[in-house]
């Protein structure tokens, strides 16, 4: 067969079968794995219908079956960015029994999926009049003792930092339903933040994750250590590990009851242990022996930042052996025998894991995503060593051969840092473009800022790719996947650090003859969309500019403007308010609209408590009269990030709408995007 000659068009008026709604139908992808038995359960995305999180349960026999049919919504809004929203335990007869948090309402209820039909999930938390009420996250089942024991956060006021957290033990018979007192609280509020607990082996210890302001939990945390008494209360809470200069990010038992943490200590995120605790000699109270040891040193990180409660990047398997995530600017799964500190990788096409394992005696369940592949629900027998995917499984929607061909690069910017970056080159299999062009490129910057952009087949990107523009992801400095030297090179430079890092690639791209510097633009949400605005302001070096529920004013944000959770996340990207004051204004977008040259557009959802559309209103009166091109999408119901179909196609094509009016493309497959030019006086006194 003859093969067919490829058509020469520029780039950005190649057609595409990757549409929209076809993006947006993608969506999202599980999360929060469990076992239950036998059976593997997890969040699944619906953002055709309102962006749902649905309970999936995959069966013994293959089937995967939802666990709770619409409207019901298990997620937590604890911490603003939730948390493990769900736990269950299989009985030994009448099924299993499920503790879930609903979006809605954020109350916990209590569900038996194989009861009679009709059997509807009973509430097990009270309602609360006051701020945002009553969330919860990381449960834990204690059927014995008739309880789920939980993160309790608790609303004390109207205002965003009007909040106290504790772990508390919510009884299942329901009578804590409609009366608050009836929630049994196992820890004081003394710490701002925490994690769920975790029950030794034997029942007898109880150990969790602690945090205070101004740090975030990649600053430093501590592991708390306490005795469950016999009446279900914690006795003799202290401290055995972490610091102010110190993370934690996770922490599980091992078998022999010994305690396992992923700490940075040595300046990556590596596993330690930690010997079992004895009996002081002489002495009642339990101790803990010795120093932590490290299993395996290697300068990759086994973990990463705790945005949500019950991330998991290491699971404990019986035997001794550990599942474990690990990677330099990667997560990828592997066998370690902390014994010897042997690490044998999975293999496989998964090259990115979420921070979602589970572990059923030696089975390992986690959610993974390669190059070319979505995420899927993933199972490895250890005994076997044999991986296949079990739920949620990658199908192409179109031909694969329309996916980009990404690269991992590394640039070097000011002072010689490297920075790290994922390259998704225009890629056609029927069009090429005219000798001599070169094509448009879009440099992203994600969010967080403490995050990372993984190495994975994303639609959205193929959607721009596929048309002929090209799409940078930076891992700008400040990212994580690469040692807390480099995550600190943002402490109390943001604004600047990320700014640079994303102009550097974009200028080495123009220089190497792979980008055209007359059609680069920046892109980004929340902490992303501070950096895509914040380049608008800093450069001339971006055309446009697509910037998504951003931080655009750092004075607001940092006195009540946003959630308790990143209240003061600023000090340690900028720096103390009431030391560098000028500092936050002279970096913030609002206070530099003057600045601001080439067309952008704002999409914001106007429930979003994180970043609030009031920092966009502002941010277009101090743009208004300087005749730049822009356009302001709101929409109703959504918050921070986009979930529901509708929306995403509305962003997506608006987005395009933006790069084919600034880049000078041809094209008909999305509507036009109204670009409003605010009138600016002239020397007469009239407008233009």
């Amino acid at each position: 067969m003859q093969q067919q000659t490829a058509v020469t068009a520029p780039y950005g008026h190649w057609p595409s079968p990757i549409d929209a709604a076809l993006v947006a139908s993608h969506d999202g992808h599980p999360e929060y794995v469990g076992t239950v038995g036998e059976e593997v359960w997890w969040t699944a995305p619906r953002p055709g219908e309102g962006g749902r999180r649905a309970l999936i349960r995959r069966r013994t026999d293959g089937a995967e079956v939802p666990v709770l049919a619409p409207p019901w919504n298990v997620r937590s809004k604890v911490m603003g960015y939730g948390g493990m929203p769900w736990a269950a335990v299989d009985r030994a007869s009448g099924g299993p029994l499920v503790v879930f948090v609903h979006f809605a309402d954020q109350r916990l209820y209590v569900h038996e999926p194989d009861a009679p039909a009709g059997a509807a999930p009973r509430p097990l938390t009270p309602l609360s009049a006051v701020g945002e009420g009553l969330r919860w996250a990381d449960p834990v089942l204690r059927p014995e003792r008739g309880e789920v024991w939980c993160v309790l956060e608790e609303f004390t006021g109207a205002g965003p930092t009007d909040v106290r957290r504790v772990i508390a033990a919510v009884p299942l018979d329901g009578s804590a339903a409609g009366d608050r007192a009836a929630v049994r609280e196992l820890t004081d509020d003394r710490h701002r933040f925490l994690t769920g607990p975790r029950l030794s082996p034997d029942g007898r210890r109880a150990a969790w994750i602690v945090w205070d302001h101004p740090r975030m939990p990649w600053d430093g945390t501590e592991v708390m250590l306490a005795d469950v008494a016999e009446d279900g209360s914690l006795t003799g809470a202290r401290a055995v590990l972490g610091g102010p200069e110190e993370s934690v990010a996770q922490i599980e038992w091992a078998e022999d009851g010994a305690l396992l943490a992923a700490t940075d200590r040595t300046g990556w995120w590596n596993l330690h242990r930690l010997q079992p605790p004895e009996e002081a000699a002489g002495a009642r109270e339990r101790t803990t022996a010795g120093r932590p040891v490290e299993l395996c040193p290697r300068q990759e990180e086994f973990a990463g930042p705790l945005w949500k409660l019950g991330h998991r990047w290491f699971a404990p398997l019986t035997g001794g052996l550990i599942a474990v995530l690990h990677g330099r600017g990667a997560a990828a799964l592997g066998i370690l025998d902390p014994r010897t500190g042997e690490l044998a990788d999975v293999p496989g096409p998964w090259t990115e894991w979420e921070p979602t394992l589970a572990v059923n005696g030696t089975r390992v369940v986690g959610v993974a995503a390669g190059p070319h592949s979505g995420h899927e629900v993933v199972e490895l027998d250890v005994c076997t060593g044999r991986s296949r995917v079990i739920g949620s499984a990658h199908s192409d929607p179109v031909d694969p051969a329309y996916y980009p061909r990404p690269e991992a690069r590394t640039f070097t910017g000011p002072d010689g840092r490297e920075i790290h970056a994922q390259l998704y080159p225009p890629h056609h299999p029927g069009h090429t473009a005219p000798d001599g062009e070169l094509p448009p490129y879009v440099i992203w910057a994600h969010g967080g800022p403490t995050g990372r952009a993984p190495l994975v087949l994303d639609l959205e990107i193929a959607y721009f790719t596929s048309r002929g523009i090209g799409v940078a992801e930076v891992n700008y400095g400040g990212s994580t996947g690469y040692g807390r030297a480099y995550r600190e090179r943002l402490r109390e430079r943001w604004g600047v650090v990320d700014v640079q890092d994303c102009a550097a690639v974009a200028e080495a791209l123009a220089d190497e003859g792979v980008a055209d510097r007359a059609r680069l633009a920046i892109r980004g949400g929340s902490a992303g969309g501070w950096t895509a605005a914040a380049s608008l302001t800093a450069t001339d070096l971006y055309a446009c500019a697509t910037v998504s529920y951003p931080i655009l004013d750092l004075v607001s944000w940092a006195t009540g403007g946003t959630h308790d959770f990143e209240s003061r996340y600023t000090e340690s990207l900028v720096g103390p308010l009431d030391e560098v004051a000028d500092r936050y204004r002279e970096r913030s977008p609002l206070h530099r609209a003057d600045r601001v040259g080439s067309p952008f557009v704002l999409l914001q959802g106007l429930d979003d408590t994180i970043c609030p559309p009031e920092q966009c209103e502002r941010f277009l009166e101090a743009v208004s009269g300087r005749g730049v091109p822009h356009a302001y999408l709101t929409f109703e119901g959504e918050g921070h990030g986009f979930r529901r179909v509708d929306t995403m196609i509305r962003a997506l094509e608006a987005e395009l709408s933006l790069y084919i009016q600034t880049f000078g493309l041809i094209r008909s497959d999305v509507p036009t995007l109204e670009l409003l030019k605010s009138a600016v006086p002239d020397s007469t006194g009239g407008a233009s």
